[in-house]
């Protein structure tokens, strides 16, 4: 392993020119611009206020509104008008000003507040090798060339590439960059493809992404700004100062009106010179200021002051509309191009859907002597909340669903053959996932059942906090048996198995694709009585038939779980174990 660690570590150096021994963690190296320090993402330098307020009258209309208000203002003291007579024409121009600032203000702080957000998808700590020993460090100590252990959970410190793999195989969730539906498989060999996007560097992890199955040894390629996550803060810096079409109309809007209010203000007064000598002005000067009144009244009345305004809380209101679905404002005009948009390309469900799991079906065998052999249950609940009931055939709620024995059994089956966790997260005040989404969706199952043997278990598990409650049954069983022996899962098996030990009993719990399960199967367990009975051709035909119409008829993705009673004082599976297995049904 360490000569591995010695050729990595001279492989990246080598790639990224840098001497071992410059102190990376305490200084910086520059190699063609860039610089490879701390492994942060350093905070953009915020906007003073005072020019965010500047900003917002950087307008043509708002400058001659402005313009206009003072105009008026100064002209009322002139004409010796004095309380608030003076100040009300002056005073309405600039509150909708006032509101238009504070609008754009408002938005454009959101904005900032939204990149900062950027730092929570940056792991705090890793695994690292230092001194010929593995250590729980800060990720900002991070630098390129270190060998970091990566597990289920974990989220990605920095940008990895993989060295070695400690299981079967390795899933990250990568849809933060990628808006994949699904978690993606990782692998050591590197993929030789031109222009290569994300989704094509199979042997990259890229920072801020989350693993979800396996373990693996990777060597650090990238920190801070040059990873995958400092490239989409560098994106969102990169202001577009390149006007909208709305900007532009109401750009040549405002020119346009600027040139025509002050070619009418200036003929109105021409036209009026021959009455400046007015006995009634009291004098050439005053007749020329009063017909200059006239004329600053007339580009007053012309000016749509209300536009602004109207554009402005149109605007804000697709901001508002957008910030509550979490999309990042940076400017107001930006909703424009939203609004112009016809089409929108998407190939993946995960960009448009809620990327969650949650299981709707179950299918057990009722009994092989009478019919209907099958029963399905509906679940209800759509989140990883385990909020929801399970109803059986007729659309009767099951009110102790942990009293049928397969479903029963499902549910110890979903709780050990598992390797992700379900939390509820206080500040996001939902319930969210580490791991995969389809082995958090049985854990949700796994709270829906419930447990055997309590008569008030609703109503008691409804008294718990949430954050009980998340995971309360799954930790139930985890402390009835203890995992002794784990095979995981491999492409070519299409399965996954649990050893676990209860009360001097060895039980091996299986779970994975329907057809993988049932031809490793010789008996099922029967839910009216908890039975085992042989499993006959019928009966296998028509569970593959029942499996087929939930994949092809509803497009829903199916597991089914099975078990078999193991030789006491066994302490390892292989694969030849996973057969003469029991079938207990399918979700």
């Amino acid at each position: 392993m360490e000569d591995a660690y010695a050729r990595s570590v001279s492989e990246v150096l080598a790639a990224f020119r840098v001497d071992p021994a410059s102190g990376l963690s305490d200084s910086q190296v520059a190699e063609n611009g860039k610089f490879y320090g701390r492994n942060v993402l350093p905070q953009e330098e915020s906007t003073p206020f005072w020019k965010l307020i500047l900003k917002q009258f950087d307008d043509l209309l708002v400058k001659i509104l402005i313009a206009a208000a003072i105009i008026s203002f100064l002209l009322a003291l002139i004409d010796g008008e004095t309380g608030l007579t003076a100040f009300v024409e002056p005073s309405v121009i600039l509150l909708i000003l006032a509101a238009n600032a504070a609008v754009g203000v408002i938005t454009e702080t959101n904005a900032e507040k939204a990149l900062e957000e950027l730092q929570a998808y940056q792991a705090e700590v890793t695994t690292v090798l230092r001194n010929g020993c593995f250590s729980i460090l800060p990720a900002t100590e991070l630098i390129p060339g270190d060998i970091v252990e990566v597990g289920v959970g974990c989220k990605i410190p920095a940008d990895l590439r993989i060295i070695e793999l400690l299981s079967n195989y390795l899933r990250v969730d990568q849809a933060i960059l990628t808006g994949e539906s699904c978690s993606v498989e990782k692998e050591l060999e590197r993929t030789l493809v031109t222009n290569a996007v994300y989704q094509d560097k199979t042997n990259i992890l890229f920072s801020g992404t989350i693993v979800v199955a396996g373990r693996a040894r990777a060597i650090v390629i990238g920190v801070g700004t040059n990873t995958a996550m400092g490239n989409i803060r560098d994106a969102m810096l990169k202001t577009n100062d390149e006007a909208t079409p709305l900007k532009k109309k109401l750009d040549e809007f405002g020119t346009f009106l600027a040139k025509v209010i002050a070619g009418i203000c200036i003929l109105v007064w021409i036209v009026n010179i021959g009455h400046f000598r007015d006995p009634s002005h009291g004098g050439i000067l005053r007749g020329a200021i009063h017909y200059f009144k006239i004329a600053v009244a007339l580009a007053v009345a012309a000016i749509p002051e209300g536009l602004p305004a109207v554009v402005t809380t149109c605007l804000a209101l697709g901001t508002k509309r957008m910030a509550r679905l979490n999309a990042i404002v940076r400017s107001l005009p930006s909703v424009e191009t939203l609004g112009c948009t016809t089409v929108i390309c998407s190939d993946k469900t995960g960009t448009l859907t809620t990327n969650m799991m949650s299981v709707s079906k179950i299918c057990v065998v009722r009994s092989v002597h009478h019919g209907p052999m099958a029963a399905d249950f509906t679940v209800s609940g759509t989140t990883y909340a385990p909020d929801g009931f399970i109803f059986d055939t007729s659309g009767v709620q099951l009110e102790f669903p942990a009293q049928f024995p397969c479903l029963l059994h499902i549910a110890m089956c979903s709780a050990l053959c598992n390797d992700s966790i379900l939390q509820y997260n206080p500040d996001k005040k939902s319930y969210v996932k580490i791991g995969e989404s389809t082995e958090v969706a049985l854990r949700v199952l796994v709270e829906k059942v419930g447990l055997p043997g309590f008569d008030s278990m609703p109503a008691a598990l409804n008294m718990l906090t949430k954050h009980e409650r998340s995971s309360y049954c799954n930790n139930y069983w985890d402390h009835q048996f203890k995992k002794i022996s784990l095979l995981e899962f491999s492409h070519d098996r299409k399965m996954m198995s649990v050893l676990c030990s209860r009360k001097q009993q060895d039980i091996m719990f299986s779970k994975g694709a329907p057809e993988s399960i049932m031809s490793r199967c010789t008996h099922i367990l029967c839910n009216d009585d908890g039975s085992s009975v042989p499993l006959t051709n019928d009966t296998r035909a028509e569970l593959e038939g029942r499996f087929q119409s939930f994949a092809s008829k509803d497009s829903l993705r199916c597991l089914a779980f099975a078990l078999k009673r193991m030789p006491l004082d066994q302490q390892t599976l292989s694969p030849n174990d996973e057969a003469n297995m029991t079938y207990i049904g399918m979700v």
